[in-house]
């Protein structure tokens, strides 16, 4: 018979028991203790806002995978900001703004990744065409190599996605 582990249940268990670990795997991989510390704190954050909070058979696999979750959010951030303050750096006079009014675009511009990462890549890229380089509807179906209807849906799947992140799959379904 094989050996069966009881499941963790309390998330302070889990914390005492894993937390060393983790903060070591993080470090090593990040090469950097106070951000893995960040991460760490992310990391029981998230399995503490867990909307079914359920017994863990594995706590270290989902750690792990949590933990991998919160390094590529991080990284899509860094991403968006090192991208915008490129973009503000180049147009230095013309967008001058506080630190507080960038780091309110830079939060904008996290909500609208997240709101975007749902959707199908082709749609995610006409959107984005449109947006970020102004190009017409006609322009992006020849970018793209589709029709001008399919880019129209496409940028309509986009704006509801961007207007009503919850309803959206209902009304659209989950293909794309």
């Amino acid at each position: 018979m094989a050996f069966m582990r009881a499941p963790y249940t309390d998330i302070e268990q889990i914390y005492h028991a894993h937390q060393p670990w983790l903060k070591s795997w993080l470090a090593r991989k990040l090469g950097d203790v106070h951000g893995a510390a960040d991460v760490v704190q992310d990391v029981f954050m998230r399995l503490l806002t867990r909307i079914e909070p359920a017994p863990l058979l594995e706590p270290r696999a989902m750690l792990t995978t949590i933990a991998q979750r919160v390094l590529a959010s991080r990284w899509r951030r860094e991403q968006l900001e090192r991208a915008y303050l490129d973009s503000l750096a180049q147009h230095e006079q013309a967008y001058a703004m506080s630190a507080e009014a960038q780091a309110i675009v830079i939060e904008t511009l996290m909500e609208v990744d997240q709101l975007l990462a749902g959707l199908p890549r082709a749609v995610r890229e006409a959107f984005l065409l449109s947006q970020l380089e102004g190009l017409r509807q006609a322009e992006i179906a020849e970018k793209m190599g589709i029709s001008v209807t399919t880019v129209k849906r496409y940028l309509a799947r986009a704006a509801l996605q961007c207007y009503f992140p919850e309803g959206v799959q209902a009304i659209c379904g989950q293909g794309g």
